[in-house]
């Protein structure tokens, strides 16, 4: 008796479980269908910045042999200093979301220290900043609670600062690494170089057909107000970027945590009927036994 008690207590425990992980699945869902709006929105923001740079930057390309002359597009062969932002979730029960990221800024950090260049680390999330901590792992600057809850001002001030060292010359590149949203079931670990500015992305050696009229004295003005708006919505994009993956990560973890609890209460539904057919065969034995000696 006290072993179908056991069994029981354990279906109860795990259906428990099981409506938990349904509940956070649910969240997760609709949590990820309102980030999934808002990152939409702000690709489509990010892609009309992005095509204002490239007009500005083509112009100033076009009427200057030497190319671009400003420091946000000064790229440098062989950096010395490199600047790895990171982002991660402040919560867990995401599967491998923290840990890819995790595992591709050790990578990167690992590449350029093989290079002899000194690598600095920002990281926003509790989970990366929990990690490098444990592992001894200095941090340059930290903060908790932005990739939970995207704002655009949080976000630009913190990437303000590190945008700021690259033009002091402390630094000599910024990376941005996240796990980025592809669609429901998959995610995928996005590397962006911030600064300078990476002209691959940038069509910049198209003849420019735009009408866009630029006075030469204005140019660098009007360029570094661009980039700084550039830099500013790229972090703020990549936090709603991981935000959407986070909750998709979340969504197929509880979903794969409610089905295994869901097959866990079959398995013992099963020990159990056994354990309970044992124990009724034991007591018909016992009374026949009885039944017999008293013949």
């Amino acid at each position: 008796m006290a072993n179908l008690k056991e069994i029981k207590r354990k279906i109860g425990s795990v259906k428990n479980t099981q409506k938990t992980t349904n509940a956070m699945k649910l969240v997760s869902s609709a949590k990820l269908k309102r980030t999934e709006e808002l990152a939409k929105r702000s690709r489509v923001y990010a892609a009309k910045l992005t095509e204002l740079l490239n007009e500005i930057a083509q112009k100033m390309q076009q009427s200057n042999t030497d190319g671009i002359d400003n420091v946000y597009f000064k790229d440098v062969q062989n950096p010395k200093k490199v600047d790895i932002v990171f982002i991660t979730a402040d919560k867990g029960l995401c599967g491998g979301f923290n840990s890819q990221t995790i595992k591709r800024a050790r990578q990167l950090i690992e590449e350029y220290q093989a290079k002899d260049v000194k690598v600095r680390l920002r990281a926003v999330g509790r989970k990366g900043i929990d990690f490098f901590k444990f592992n001894g792992v200095e941090l340059n600057d930290e903060i908790i609670g932005l990739s939970a809850a995207p704002d655009f001002k949080q976000a630009a001030e913190f990437i303000s600062e590190v945008a700021e060292s690259y033009v002091n010359g402390e630094t000599d590149k910024i990376i941005l690494v996240h796990n980025g949203y592809v669609n429901m079931i998959t995610q995928e670990i996005r590397e962006d170089q911030v600064l300078p500015v990476d002209t691959s992305k940038l069509e910049l050696n198209t003849v420019s057909t735009s009408e866009l009229e630029v006075e030469p004295d204005d140019d660098d003005t009007l360029l570094d107000a661009l980039v700084k708006r550039y830099v500013e919505y790229t972090m703020y994009y990549s936090l709603i970027d991981s935000l959407a993956a986070e909750h998709s990560a979340r969504m197929q973890a509880m979903d794969a945590a409610t089905k295994n609890a869901k097959e866990m209460v079959k398995e013992l539904n099963v020990k159990y009927n056994k354990a309970r057919q044992e124990s009724i065969t034991t007591e018909l034995i016992e009374i026949i036994s009885g039944m017999e000696s008293m013949k």
